[in-house]
């Protein structure tokens, strides 16, 4: 295959996802150097996809939606792409591919439409496999002749990703002198989540003279987790939905670690290089050889003893709020 001048990317579910699909962006201008990245994305997630350094043009789905099936090929046909790369199936960008009349189209090849929108379709599957959710997209690159196996640290380190500086509102949040953790609590059902007593527990162990902790989430999580955390210490501040998206990447970017479940804002943590710890069960396909953070602080925690037959739930809620202590402070 001709080495394409510009590739898309299109990835259209959750913001963990397109996070763990960075580093492919990041891989392709390594070994492609001078190509250009379009990153097809939800429009929540484009304030992600402006901080990284990889990708030269994000555009909503949403957008495309809106213009109708008949005008969205258009649209993609005046990027003049050389390829695509559907990494999350999605039917209807698939056949708008397809009408734009993109020369190379890639998707795998267990999407029955692929056979029908796509040229080249890559055999494996995600449910049963072994390796890590960002290794997985990577196979999605063989066409081009990029097949070698990718360590889960190598593409941490292509993932591109640079928090804005704090904005005022930001700058409020933190106090200098302590080290700053951000609690995510709740994931909006995107996860199994560790139990708001936990984090209660979790908040009594850290010393209030060294930590300063700030609660994050939207503004229905706040609601939920707040009669359980309200009014825990005085080192606690509560940033449940008075913040945009670009001012929570900047605040986990300021911070010194970040506590949630398999979330997004886990994975920006992780791809900012902070302390990203992420509590998870051993249960396939939600463990985290899977799903886990990539970083060069991250951890993900799996309580011992642990196998990954039983309640997911329960799996996670063994997880100690000394466990989470101990990382944080080693």
């Amino acid at each position: 295959m001709r080495s394409p001048e510009h590739i898309i990317l299109s990835r259209t579910d959750s913001i963990g996802d397109v996070m763990l699909t960075l580093p492919m962006a990041g891989l392709l201008k390594h070994r492609m150097p001078g190509v250009r990245i379009t990153f097809i994305g939800r429009r929540y997630t484009l304030p992600v996809l402006r901080c990284c350094a990889h990708v030269d043009e994000a555009i909503a789905l949403e957008e495309l939606i809106d213009v109708g099936d008949d005008a969205a090929p258009h649209r993609l046909r005046k990027l003049k792409a050389d390829a695509i790369v559907h990494v999350f199936p999605r039917r209807e960008v698939a056949s708008w591919a397809r009408h734009a009349e993109i020369p190379v189209r890639i998707g795998t090849s267990h999407r029955w439409w692929h056979w029908l929108t796509c040229n080249h379709r890559v055999p494996f599957s995600r449910r049963r496999s072994e390796l890590h959710e960002a290794q997985l997209n990577i196979k999605l690159l063989d066409p081009f002749g990029i097949s070698e196996p990718v360590t889960t640290d190598e593409l941490a380190r292509f993932s591109g990703f640079v928090a804005p500086q704090p904005d005022e509102a930001v700058r409020g949040l933190l106090e200098p002198g302590r080290a700053h953790v951000i609690l995510h609590p709740l994931s909006q059902g995107s996860a199994v989540e560790w139990g708001l007593d936990r984090f209660r527990e979790l908040i009594a162990l850290l010393d209030p003279g060294r930590y300063r902790i700030i609660i994050t989430g939207t503004r229905a999580e706040a609601e939920v987790y707040r009669k359980e955390l309200g009014g825990v210490g005085p080192h606690v501040v509560d940033a449940g939905g008075k913040l945009s998206l670009d001012q929570l990447i900047t605040l986990i970017g300021a911070s010194d670690a970040l506590v949630a479940a398999s979330t997004g804002p886990l994975h920006i943590a992780a791809a900012c290089g902070i302390k990203a710890i992420g509590l998870y069960s051993p249960q396939p396909p939600i463990h985290p050889g899977r799903w886990g953070p990539i970083g060069a602080g991250a951890r993900a925690l799996v309580a011992q003893g642990q196998g990954p037959k039983g309640d997911p739930q329960a799996h996670i809620h063994a997880i100690t709020a000394a466990m989470v202590r101990e990382a944080l402070e080693r």
